[in-house]
């Protein structure tokens, strides 16, 4: 089990250097000085790089597999970061709800009101990650500023003695998070301006780790083509709308032959370009059956 021994003082837990304080700042100052801070996120995540694409990597290869899973856990900023993260997926790339799940400390209650004190509950941890029977096909992704939450590392324990893949996301290095996981991710941004509110600088750099983790992934799992999220579900007439132009422009035709071509299909994307591109909607089901869902494989596959 993984523990925590008398750690440091948290560099996320320390003030930014400067001569003033942010409460005594004029106003530009103020906002000058709170941006500068938001930058530290995407220094932090260049100097990450290689253990993000290390990260995409090793979830890539689990995900693969048709039961497989992506779980996130955290608590605080950092479990309502992944929350965010998580509810995107299927929206955007039809990623299947029972293959995303979510552990937030305190239970779905803490993304509307926070419940501080539910970060060390580990029992509570156990109990939620064991009613979803964690194995081999899972990916398991535990966020935490410190990298010392207890929630989040019982979840993590529990995970690796299950066999499942684990990757963490923490901003102090040396902590039991980035030690205990697989893929480990320092998110280095150093002392926030306002000491100790990782909702800034620690809590942006997490917000952009899981935007490029999670899409990237769906980009290697065949979720996008030519640059467009080609799966995603068409809900309201905004996305119609956005389906007509992608298909038009991927095929290269007029907006009423998309159109046509997303009415036969039900309005489904990758369906629908093959369609547009001559092939009836039995054969392009085929097609894409047989390609694994990828769209550019089953359209060499159609048209060479």
């Amino acid at each position: 089990m993984t523990e925590i021994v008398n750690p440091p003082l948290l560099q996320t837990e320390t003030l930014a250097g400067g001569d003033r304080f942010l409460d005594e700042l004029p106003e530009a100052e103020l906002f000058d000085t709170l941006l500068a801070s938001q930058a530290k996120a995407v220094t932090a995540l260049e100097k990450a790089s290689t253990q993000v694409q290390a990260a995409i990597s090793g979830a890539f290869t689990v995900l693969l597999r048709p039961n497989s899973r992506l779980i996130y856990c955290g608590a605080g900023t950092s479990g309502r970061v992944a929350l965010l993260d998580a509810v995107e997926l299927n929206p955007t790339f039809n990623w299947p709800g029972e293959r995303i799940k979510v552990l937030l400390a305190g239970g779905e209650e803490s993304f509307f009101e926070a419940q501080e004190g539910a970060e060390d509950d580990a029992e509570a941890a156990r109990k939620a990650l064991s009613a979803l029977e964690p194995g081999v096909d899972d990916v398991i992704v535990g966020l935490a500023a410190s990298g010392t939450t207890p929630f989040v590392l019982a979840v993590i324990d529990m995970a690796k003695a299950a066999g499942a893949t684990t990757i963490g996301f923490s901003n102090n290095a040396h902590m039991p998070l980035v030690t205990a996981v697989d893929f480990p991710v320092l998110l280095d941004t150093g002392a926030e301006a306002l000491a100790g509110s990782t909702r800034l600088a620690a809590g942006t750099s997490q917000k952009i780790a899981l935007n490029i983790f999670s899409t990237a992934l769906m980009v290697r799992l065949g979720k996008v083509y030519r640059g467009r999220m080609v799966d995603m579900r068409v809900t309201n007439r905004k996305l119609q709308n956005r389906a007509i132009a992608m298909v038009a422009d991927i095929v290269g035709c007029g907006e009423d032959l998309a159109r046509q071509a997303l009415e036969k299909t039900g309005f489904d994307v990758k369906h629908a370009v093959l369609v547009a591109r001559g092939a009836t909607p039995s054969e392009a089901m085929r097609a894409l059956k047989a390609s694994d869902g990828i769209l550019s494989s089953a359209v060499r596959r159609m048209f060479g």
